[in-house]
């Protein structure tokens, strides 16, 4: 894989396009969903462990690399087109202004980049699911008030078939269909039947993790955590854990990270503790993993999961998460310089 990835390096490096038209179509070739690019991405999860790191890097190279020739090749015909015709055909018409990505889409890639680069791909599933993808299958006991009403939106009041709480669901499938090693991250939407507030919504967006193999440890993801905190927040944030209890994880932790606007000593984001709390993770239950068809005695794994709206608003210091599905164009266009 390492000898094709390089081999595309060099074949990027040298595209050449006459018109716009051809340029889309190297973008369709390369970068598109079926694409190159994506297929090598899809083959990542059969590369060894000790070359994932080497592959995942080379991989995101690739990305990049193309990425940014495409661009150029679409940059310089647009100014080609400009100068020959007297206008650029491409501007967009006033008085309306080009948008923005959206600080969940920033920091939900910025999440999913930090763990490729320790051999993490991406899952993704649907947000209708049943009750035993969403509860069942994780250890949730039928008594749990996560199964309320008051807890969860279900579909017509059919007890089988809700909106899912968390993206632990799109796990219960990763898990049933496949057998470790896995190592994965799951991004998605998540609906809870919550007030919605300055710190609370009904919907909203996580991204979970889930990594099993043989001799898997809690070590492994304290490593992995510190690794991501350090990536999103500075090299020198640190981490704390405490005991905590989820159904489907044992031992089970929330974590903690040194705030980053007051260095520790203490501020209204962290409520004077000088520290924050951004995720939940712990060591996958037995039980979760032989529910899912895998061998709880020869494999052993850890899952985490965090809101990306409280990632981001740690980010960008924002202090309202009703910001984010408000569309006010005044907050959106705060973020152009962060594209």
């Amino acid at each position: 894989m390492k000898t094709k990835i390089n081999q595309l390096l060099d074949e990027v490096n040298s595209l050449k396009a006459g018109t716009l038209e051809e340029v889309e179509a190297l973008r369709i070739k390369y970068l598109s969903k079926k694409g190159i690019i994506s297929a090598l991405f899809n083959e990542f999860k059969n590369v060894p462990n000790e070359e994932k790191r080497e592959i995942g890097k080379l991989l995101n190279i690739l990305k990049n690399n193309t990425q940014n020739t495409i661009n150029g090749l679409r940059d310089t015909l647009s100014s080609a087109a400009k100068t020959e015709q007297g206008m650029d055909l491409t501007r967009t018409a006033d008085p309306i202004k080009l948008g923005t990505r959206h600080p969940i889409s920033l920091v939900k890639e910025e999440i999913a980049d930090i763990f490729s680069r320790i051999g993490f791909t991406i899952a993704e599933g649907p947000e209708i699911e049943d009750d035993w993808h969403v509860f069942g299958a994780l250890n949730f006991p039928p008594e749990h008030p996560a199964r309320d009403m008051q807890d969860t939106f279900f579909i017509e009041r059919n007890p089988d078939i809700v909106l899912r709480t968390h993206t632990s669901s799109v796990q219960t499938r990763i898990m049933t269909e496949q057998q470790p090693p896995i190592r994965m991250i799951f991004p998605g939407r998540v609906y809870r039947n919550e007030a919605i507030s300055a710190r609370a919504h009904c919907l909203f967006h996580q991204v979970e993790g889930l990594y099993i193999d043989k001799n898997v440890s809690f070590a492994d993801l304290k490593q992995a955590l510190l690794y991501f905190s350090q990536e999103m927040f500075g090299a020198d944030t640190q981490i704390r854990l405490r005991p905590s209890y989820f159904p489907f994880t044992e031992p089970s932790a929330e974590m903690d990270i040194s705030c980053h606007i007051c260095g520790g000593k203490g501020c209204n984001i962290c409520k004077n503790t000088g520290w924050v709390e951004i995720l939940g993770c712990g060591m996958v239950d037995p039980n979760v993993l032989d529910n899912c068809g895998i061998d709880s005695k020869i494999y052993s794994g850890y899952a985490f999961g965090m809101g990306i709206e409280r990632i981001t608003m740690l980010k960008y210091q924002i202090n309202d998460i009703r910001l984010f599905f408000e569309n006010d164009v005044r907050f959106l266009e705060e973020f152009k310089s962060a594209y």
